[in-house]
């Protein structure tokens, strides 16, 4: 009688996470960055349909990167989730913190248990009233919620582009320093972005209930001069 094939757990998470960051790798990266009137996120993409950045709720919005169809389904799942959460209690009850831990446990079930994991990191941006109530919140692959502050990096040679961008960020900068900075970040030296390859959309503060606004190729350009 053979025996079954056996694999360390270990050797099988090592694995999955290499497979799930060469996937990864392979999109092109996205950056989110405080300015001085709330969160802009910029991505390299030059569809004009496939959009890697939406909103979830009021003050909310999403990004990922790696596989379209993973994190897109990942999007929706998160619109319904606030939806429900406003519609069952409050819209001040629905929170990007929750919402993160909730991404987090759905990743990280897949990661741990499914033969192929996710191939996507996400983030969720929250912008606040004030600054100090900013939040940017990295889920990786395997689950594992960042913090982050200031500024987040997702997917593509990420820490290149965190060197370039920590060059020049200026968190209380306006919205037209903060995207060169962050298409400067993403192009690197050797190339240069223009508004057709860029994905904009930011999260402004202020007392409107929607902070979300994506931005046009015309109005990037426009504020690229």
């Amino acid at each position: 009688m053979s025996m079954p094939f056996y694999v360390p757990p270990e050797q099988m998470m090592q694995e999955k996470g290499d497979f799930a960051r060469k996937g990864i790798a392979r999109g092109r990266a996205l950056v989110a960055l405080q300015y001085d009137n709330g969160i802009v996120l910029v991505a390299e993409n030059p569809s004009n349909n496939l959009r890697k950045i939406g909103e979830i709720y009021d003050r909310i919005a999403f990004a990922g990167v790696g596989k379209y169809n993973e994190f897109d389904d990942l999007r929706q799942a998160g619109v319904r989730a606030a939806d429900y959460t406003g519609l069952q209690y409050s819209r001040r009850d629905v929170e990007g913190r929750a919402l993160a831990n909730k991404y987090a446990q759905l990743i990280g079930q897949s990661f741990t248990h499914e033969s192929k994991p996710l191939e996507v990191e996400i983030l969720i941006a929250e912008v606040g009233h004030e600054k100090e109530s900013d939040r940017l919140f990295h889920i990786t692959y395997d689950g594992t919620v960042i913090d982050e502050q200031q500024c987040c990096i997702l997917g593509g040679d990420a820490e290149a582009v965190r060197q370039r961008l920590k060059e020049n960020l200026q968190p209380d900068a306006p919205l037209s320093h903060a995207i060169a900075t962050a298409a400067s970040a993403l192009s690197g030296p050797d190339r240069a972005l223009n508004s057709e390859e860029l994905e904009v959309a930011l999260l402004e503060r202020g007392d409107n209930r929607r902070c979300f606004k994506r931005l046009s190729h015309d109005q990037v350009g426009e504020l690229l001069k």
